[in-house]
């Protein structure tokens, strides 16, 4: 059963990915001339794309569980840490960006730590298989991928914020149609 989910999974992520692209797309000239953009839009990818990766990973040999829990540590691994590399630097510019990456690292490494230590599963008290509750994890990471990818296509890029209208100097009159200050 737990093979049908991500039998199921790998596809989503992937054309959710592939969305994604779309959205990029569309927002290549403002993005590019942004790094921090850049990097966001780097960070949702990954967002979509390595769970896709685990997923499929999962399901090459369900039987084999040294299988998935090294290509689960591997990948969260490589996610955290890459998450975190393009964080850095950018500031608090866009809190729940941030908080959504943050988020996202932390489920990354808890993937890792259920693949590393299955049996901690069984040590909390869950009623649940390590496989079972790394698809849930997958889920919320897919769900604030699918958050930070909305908050992101609406932020405003240097190039797109409007300038702002200068003020009258003191004593002038405005032009006429001009709003008095």
């Amino acid at each position: 059963m737990i093979s049908d989910f991500y039998l199921a999974f790998a596809p989503l992520s992937f054309t959710v990915l592939g969305l994604w692209f779309i959205v990029v797309q569309t927002r290549h000239a403002e993005w590019s001339v942004s790094r921090e953009h850049r990097s966001r839009a780097s960070i949702v990818a990954l967002q979509f794309a390595l769970p896709g990766l685990m997923s499929l990973l999962a399901v090459v040999n369900p039987s084999s569980k040294s299988m998935w829990r090294t290509s689960f540590t591997v990948t969260a691994l490589v996610g955290a840490g890459a998450l975190l590399a393009l964080t850095v630097g950018h500031g608090r510019r866009a809190p729940l960006l941030t908080a959504g990456h943050g988020l996202s690292v932390l489920l990354f490494a808890a993937v890792a730590i259920v693949a590393l230590r299955p049996s901690l599963v069984g040590d909390m008290g869950m009623d649940a298989q390590p496989l079972q509750v790394e698809a849930t994890l997958l889920s919320f990471l897919m769900f604030t991928g699918v958050a930070v990818a909305w908050m992101l296509m609406f932020d405003a890029t240097p190039s797109s914020t409007p300038a702002p209208i200068p003020a009258s100097p003191p004593g002038s009159t405005p032009a006429r149609g001009t709003p008095r200050s």
